[in-house]
């Protein structure tokens, strides 16, 4: 069996972890929360760097997200979230990019100034972030029109990148409600039952969230 380490309130563990909902794959979770110190130490034996999540299979060590989803159609290849058509592949990849680059990681901007908390304050990072999610908010809402996902291919790893993104940068810095597209993409992604038991595995954690969690979702 699998064995998967991640935190259930963690962004990119969500991301993986919807692929292998979608997949229906069968899957040991070792929970990397302090509360189980022996997964901490396992995961950084594995991988030094300590990052989750982190795919084991037999002798085979996975981490970065797109790279395991990539490795999980190859282990389940039905349903596909990445194309074998090459350019539904490269749309699909790069707008994986786009919400990992561009929507989770400015965000995290945002979450890490929270963490520093009023003496390390930096408005300066704050403006820019919120400024580089509005105008990715204001190109994806056009990206997006319609009732579909983030390609025409279906769901695939673009949307399991979409729905942790949008989840959490909605929370730091709100989708604008002209933005009717996205919005809707987002509401769509978190009806899904895939993404929606992503969700619930970790409400039990949002105290952890800095700032506080607002009381949606």
């Amino acid at each position: 069996m699998l064995i998967f380490y991640g935190h259930p309130f963690s962004s990119y563990s969500w991301k993986a972890q919807i692929a292998l909902y979608e997949k229906g794959i069968d899957f040991e979770y070792r929970n990397v929360d302090p509360e189980f110190p022996e997964h901490g130490k396992e995961l950084h034996a594995l991988w030094p760097i300590g990052k989750f999540p982190l795919l084991v299979d037999g002798d085979r060590t996975l981490f970065e997200t797109s790279i395991i989803i990539e490795y999980l159609d190859r282990v389940q290849p039905d349903p596909r979230l990445i194309p074998e058509d090459p350019d539904a592949a490269l749309r699909v990849r790069q707008m994986d990019r786009v919400f990992d680059l561009h929507v989770m990681a400015v965000m995290q901007d945002i979450v890490n100034d929270r963490i520093r908390g009023p003496e390390g304050h930096a408005p300066m990072i704050v403006d820019k972030a919120k400024a580089a999610l509005d105008t990715i908010y204001a190109w994806l809402d056009k990206e997006l029109a319609g009732d579909g996902w983030a390609t025409p291919a279906g769901f695939t790893l673009a949307d399991c990148a979409a729905a942790p993104s949008l989840f959490y940068a909605d929370w730091v810095h709100q989708i604008p409600v002209h933005h009717e597209n996205l919005r809707a993409y987002r509401a769509r992604l978190l009806a899904r039952p895939s993404v929606a038991r992503a969700v619930d595995g970790g409400r039990p954690y949002r105290g952890y969230f800095p700032g506080g969690a607002p009381d949606r979702d």
